[in-house]
């Protein structure tokens, strides 16, 4: 059976990916990492609820390497979370090439594994701004990750979000079963979403365009 790692972090995006993946035939590697991110307890909960959905393997990986790195408020608490609503620009939730570094990783793991593609919940409308989550970016570390491995791999980085919006999302995941209760996307907390950092206000935007409403608890 052809095999396909889905990098899944605990949100909808992510949980979208597998799924699609799952439709079309693939038997999921499921992987994840803790990068010692302010959620990380709840995102972790979540990727294990959500891959137990698709009966996939799982594989997790500590990354705290990331919070000595620093720059970013998900992994620096000395820095706080914006909480004034979407803006343009780089937001100072980015964490410097985390995608990047998550990608090389997950090309190592789908290697190993004999995989033939790597599933990436990226989305380029409404990705806060982020550098690593746009389609030029995936082309060229996908041109990257084939030239570095072995003649015999080649492994195919598929992004079916890239183009959509959350609201998008939220349908295509309705019609595909995935279980969004499940999932979690606030920056901050990991009891009750705080509803009002850039991750929730886009996550409730795309229910509201599809007129559906959230299942998990809010402040």
């Amino acid at each position: 059976m052809k095999k396909a790692v889905c990098i899944i972090s605990g949100g909808m995006d992510s949980a979208l990916t597998a799924f699609i993946a799952k439709k079309a035939g693939y038997e999921i590697i499921a992987l994840h990492f803790n990068y010692a991110q302010r959620t990380e307890r709840k995102e972790l909960e979540c990727f294990e609820k959500i891959s137990a959905a698709l009966g996939a393997k799982k594989v997790v990986f500590d990354t705290h390497f990331f919070k000595d790195i620093g720059a970013s408020s998900l992994t620096d608490t000395s820095l706080c979370v914006r909480t004034g609503g979407v803006e343009e620009g780089v937001p100072n939730t980015y964490v410097p090439y985390r995608n990047g570094i998550f990608i090389s990783i997950a090309a190592s793991l789908a290697e190993k594994e004999g995989a033939e593609a790597l599933y990436l919940g990226v989305i380029e409308e409404d990705s806060s701004g982020y550098p690593d989550c746009t389609e030029a970016f995936i082309k060229k570390i996908e041109a990257a990750v084939n030239e570095g491995t072995k003649k015999q791999t080649s492994i195919q980085i598929r992004t079916p979000l890239v183009h959509l919006t959350k609201e998008d999302i939220v349908k295509e995941a309705l019609k595909l079963g995935v279980p969004l209760e499940l999932t979690w996307s606030c920056y901050t907390n990991e009891d009750k979403a705080c509803g009002v950092c850039d991750s929730c206000r886009l996550r409730l935007r795309g229910f509201e365009g599809a007129k559906i409403k959230d299942k998990i608890p809010y402040m």
